[in-house]
């Protein structure tokens, strides 16, 4: 890790973890042929993609059991076995998946326990810095799921755990259990909806938060165009997303140019004046991006160190404000 880059490390939550400012996303090189898939992903690209993560300063990975149905977890795992770097690794869990490929969802602790194990052999780790339920899916056993993770905690199979898309009455049902370390919302200046309750929450609770999709997946990076969202393999899951559709999809590439304005005084892409509009908040400690090739991972680095002034933050919050969704 460059100098500059570890001075800039944040304590996540009630955590010893000290993190970057932002962290490799894992989502996208679970590849393809799965639900929730961004199309093909070679695997060469995406081990190339987090090398240079780490090089470049990132100690973090997030990833999920679910992204590629597995294949995720075991491309991080080949990535760590390939490197001399130690990053802090992340994974998520509560979403399986059936021979065919179709998507269950599971709080159970006895189904909790075979997620975690499965999780230590793709990543080939022996303890998991961060293990996170990704969604609250059944509500009904999210006491039985967080109840689970404590005990695993307590076993020292995961060093710290925290939720993922939680309500604040679901982390205050989870908090009579055991200690939240952190939430994981998605969080961009097109999905705020996190700012009224969940944020303020996690800043008086002491919970850190690692957002996800502060460059809406792709959509706020500079790269996309309505040509190229035309043109998204029909496996890719962005195609159905509201703000890659009429009437969002105009507004929001107008929204890029001002964030290539504002960057390009700076010399940095819009998709990291994206992601520090994220880090801007108080209750951010740092963001989830990610990246499907060394080439993206080295335009997106920038936003380690790089920030907005008060009155950047101000030019395109008077945007969204005339603009809005």
């Amino acid at each position: 890790m460059t100098e500059s880059a570890s001075s800039a490390l944040r304590t996540l939550g009630n955590s010893d973890l000290r993190i970057t400012a932002i962290g490799f996303g894992a989502w996208a090189v679970g590849g393809g042929d799965w639900q929730f898939s961004w199309g093909h992903q070679e695997d060469s690209d995406s081990i190339a993609a987090i090398d240079r993560a780490l090089d470049l300063g990132v100690n973090w990975i997030d990833t999920a059991a679910i992204y590629g149905l597995g294949h995720s977890e075991e491309v991080v795992g080949r990535a760590l076995k390939s490197t001399t770097h130690k990053p802090y690794i992340f994974t998520k869990c509560s979403m399986r998946w059936h021979e065919d490929r179709s998507i269950y969802s599971s709080l159970k602790a006895g189904s909790l326990a075979e997620e975690v194990e499965n999780s230590l052999r793709r990543l080939g780790v022996e303890q998991i810095d961060l293990y996170q339920i990704h969604w609250p899916n059944p509500d009904s056993e999210v006491e039985e799921g967080w109840e689970a993770l404590a005990k695993l905690r307590e076993q020292g199979k995961l060093r710290w755990i925290g939720v993922s898309n939680f309500s604040v009455a679901q982390m205050r049902r989870a908090q009579k259990i055991a200690p939240i370390t952190s939430l994981q919302p998605p969080y961009s200046m097109l999905r705020r909806e996190v700012e009224a309750e969940i944020l303020p929450f996690a800043q008086a609770n002491g919970i850190g938060v690692i957002n996800y999709s502060p460059m809406v997946s792709g959509l706020l990076t500079g790269k996309m165009s309505a040509a190229r969202v035309a043109s998204l393999p029909a496996d890719d899951w962005r195609r159905k997303a509201a703000e890659f559709n009429e009437p969002r999809l105009s507004r929001n590439l107008k929204l890029v140019e001002l964030l290539r304005e504002i960057g390009a005084a700076h010399g940095v892409t819009p998709g990291v004046v994206a992601v520090a509009w994220t880090l801007h908040h108080p209750a951010i400690t740092a963001a989830i991006v990610g990246g499907r090739s060394a080439r993206q991972v080295e335009e997106t680095a920038a936003a380690l160190k790089f920030r907005l002034s008060e009155e950047e933050y101000t030019r395109i919050g008077q945007f969204l404000a005339a603009m809005p969704a």
